[in-house]
């Protein structure tokens, strides 16, 4: 089920809202397990809505994971997190990279692979991070942290099910979430929760919407031309770039809007995890408001284990390499994603190296060098081989001629370039400038029509980080 369907919105987001804020108005302990019950239940819908035979290895992973958790907090034996970490990572390793290592390892020794026929379930690979992240915390606080974490099973599963972000995040942390299961729903910010929740949810339906699925026929066009063989002149290549490099921000950031927003008209507060990144002046900018919860898990499940800026300048920069690679790699069992990542990391040891040398450049020229590097580096990302990024890539740089392109919906095309570069974030926007009132309101339900009718005319599209 997408959040961009008419059967979501007009369907199930009303039934869940509705049941779960009438089992907020029972007393007590009875009133939060009946909304937490409808939570989960409803989150399993959400995910059997896509394919149903997977909602046992969610749920199996689900209760693995929390049984785990609590072994070690009555023990104390450090095997138990390690284990199931161990067990995460088999269970993302054979569905999303056995292929991958299999293919791999055949064309080592002269082989061929036939590929297995292995289905990736829908957002695997968020939703075994969130749980390794946990059992990482565990072993990192040790058993009285475990202990002080040991949590209801109910609790355990509304945060590993709940359903805004269980299959494209934001990557969302046991201790940010769970403690806020116990609060009351019904409050005097109610009210304010569920408009600025919709609101919010509503950007984000406009970003997916009207604007990057408008946007993703340039891309899709010119990136399979490219695929084809056929050779893209500058114009093209730019324009399929920069198409890409807007459509990825506007989907993916307009998943997490809605995301945020959902959550919010549960009582729930999400992290933020877009902050207007194609404004960054550096690289670790960028990455300081680019999927920020992704980032800052990068940051302490890997770069600090492996030694973070502890170790000298030398060390930390191929640790950064090392970090992205890895994240590279959790994009997509495929090189193109590794090539990225690496391309990253480097641009990420440079840049500190840059900043150690006490150079600097101005703003504005910090800002072209960092999207430049930016959307080269979503070519890799984009494209489905090599072959295909190098010919996009030097049709960019020239070696195919300037030539002229017509861009198919021009004006939402300059549109996002405008509001990717100027403006406030979604979330400063509707969670602090915009207040509830009836002149907002009105247009914003006109809005919702409006995408009602435009998502109804045309087959829903998967956002993009679906497939990760």
């Amino acid at each position: 089920m997408l959040f961009n369907s008419q059967p979501f919105l007009l369907v199930f987001l009303p039934l869940v809202l509705a049941a779960f804020h009438g089992c907020a108005r029972l007393p007590g302990e009875t009133g939060r397990t009946a909304r937490q019950l409808v939570l989960v239940t409803a989150s399993l819908v959400f995910y059997a809505a896509w394919n149903w035979r997977f909602v046992p290895v969610l749920v199996a992973l689900a209760l693995a994971t929390w049984w785990i958790g609590r072994r070690y907090a009555d023990t104390g034996r450090a095997v138990w997190p390690v284990a199931g970490i161990v067990l995460n990572l088999a269970v993302l390793g054979v569905f999303k990279y056995a292929n991958f290592i299999a293919a791999n390892v055949a064309a080592l020794v002269g082989g061929r692979h036939a590929a297995w026929s292995i289905v990736l379930p829908l957002g695997i690979s968020f939703f075994v991070f969130q749980k390794i992240s946990y059992l990482a915390d565990l072993k990192r606080g040790g058993p009285e942290y475990a202990r002080a974490h040991r949590y209801r099973l109910l609790d355990f599963a509304e945060f590993v099910t709940f359903f805004p972000a269980l299959v494209a995040g934001p990557l969302v942390r046991h201790n940010e979430i769970i403690p806020q299961f116990a609060a009351p729903v019904l409050t005097a910010r109610t009210s304010e929760n569920l408009s600025r929740g919709a609101m919010l949810f509503l950007i984000g339906l406009t970003k997916k919407a009207a604007i990057a699925d408008s946007i993703a026929p340039i891309s899709d066009t010119l990136f399979g031309k490219a695929a084809s063989g056929a050779v893209l002149n500058g114009a093209e290549a730019w324009a399929g770039s920069v198409a890409y490099t807007l459509q990825i921000f506007f989907d993916f950031s307009g998943y997490s809007d809605m995301a945020i927003g959902l959550a919010l008209m549960f009582g729930l507060i999400l992290p933020v995890n877009f902050n207007a990144p194609y404004r960054s002046t550096s690289l670790r900018d960028f990455w300081r408001r680019w999927h920020i919860t992704l980032s800052r898990f990068l940051r302490d499940y890997l770069y600090i284990p492996l030694g973070g800026n502890r170790a000298g300048l030398v060390r930390q920069c191929v640790n950064l390499t090392a970090t992205m690679l890895l994240g590279g790699l959790w994009h997509g069992a495929a090189w193109t994603f590794v090539a990225w990542g690496g391309l990253h990391g480097v641009g990420l040891a440079m840049n500190h190296l840059w900043t150690r040398a006490g150079m600097r450049m101005p703003a504005w020229l910090g800002w072209l060098v960092t999207m430049l590097f930016v959307i080269v580096g979503w070519v890799l990302f984009r494209a489905p081989d090599f072959t295909t990024a190098w010919h996009i890539l030097g049709s960019m740089a020239g070696l195919h001629g300037i030539g002229s392109l017509h861009l198919r919906n021009a004006v939402v095309f300059w549109a996002a370039i405008g509001i990717a570069l100027i403006g406030p974030s979604s979330q400063r926007a509707a969670l602090g400038l915009l207040r509830p009132s009836p002149w907002i309101a009105v247009p914003a339900a006109a809005a919702f029509v409006f995408l009602l009718f435009l998502t109804g005319g045309r087959v829903p599209s998967e956002f993009i980080y679906f497939q990760f």
